[in-house]
């Protein structure tokens, strides 16, 4: 790990920050009550909570798809 790096750019590297970032983004959607997830299911719906979070949303979803840039928003 390159702590020194992360650090310079301002980001936090402490277990703490990191164990909370990941209940924030994994566990309050994956693991709601009645939800069973597939492995991909959970890598796609994770993947697409990272991209809302970091506010990388708009370089995701194209701007010709506001359809399902709108479904996919509400699935976040």
């Amino acid at each position: 790990m390159r702590y020194g790096d992360f650090k310079n750019l301002g980001m936090f590297t402490g277990s703490g920050h990191i164990e909370a970032a990941c209940k924030q983004i994994v566990a309050q959607r994956a693991k709601q009550s009645g939800m069973h997830w597939s492995v991909e299911g959970a890598a796609d719906i994770i993947a697409l909570r990272c991209h809302h979070a970091s506010g990388r949303w708009n370089d995701f979803v194209t701007p010709g798809a506001p359809r399902l840039a709108a479904g996919l928003r509400a699935a976040v």
